[in-house]
């Protein structure tokens, strides 16, 4: 089940490979993410000291929930991964010009977990082509309901 998706992503990158990451969060943002308070649009994913980090992601802390700790809700979210896949993901990034974006926040047996993506950035004619491509399939389904 998703909570927050990064819709922008899908439109600025090519998705080759996704990840499962889990995130240290801290009790509040817990909360905050149930109660759907939580943005990635302006987010990304850096590899730093072969640690993986979710830079940007917003989550507004709730005002019941955060009283009596000084709550960040920009703050720099450590991502957790097995070893083999941040090795394999920072070969990717350093050496094949790729880049890591967040693209959604969901639930997986009870624990909140992020998909990463390992992406291609699009140029601005893949954008546009991409567009007339979603405009053609709609209105191929408008005909195909009109004619029934």
């Amino acid at each position: 089940m998703s909570i927050v998706e990064n819709r922008k992503a899908q439109h600025d990158y090519f998705i080759e490979e996704r990840y499962e990451a889990g995130l240290e969060l801290q009790g509040w943002e817990v909360k905050a993410i149930r109660a759907g308070r939580a943005q990635l649009k302006e987010a990304y994913v850096i590899v730093k000291n072969a640690e993986v980090y979710l830079i940007g992601a917003h989550i507004t802390p709730l005002a019941a929930a955060s009283t009596h700790v000084n709550a960040d809700p920009t703050r720099t979210r450590k991502l957790l991964l097995h070893a083999e896949e941040i090795r394999r993901l920072i070969g990717k990034v350093e050496r094949a010009g790729y880049t890591l974006v967040p693209l959604d926040l969901h639930y997986f047996r009870g624990r909140v977990k992020l998909s990463v993506g390992l992406a291609r950035g699009k140029k601005q004619y893949d954008k546009r082509e991409a567009e007339k491509k979603k405009e053609w399939h709609r209105e191929q389904q408008r005909l195909i309901k009109a004619r029934r």
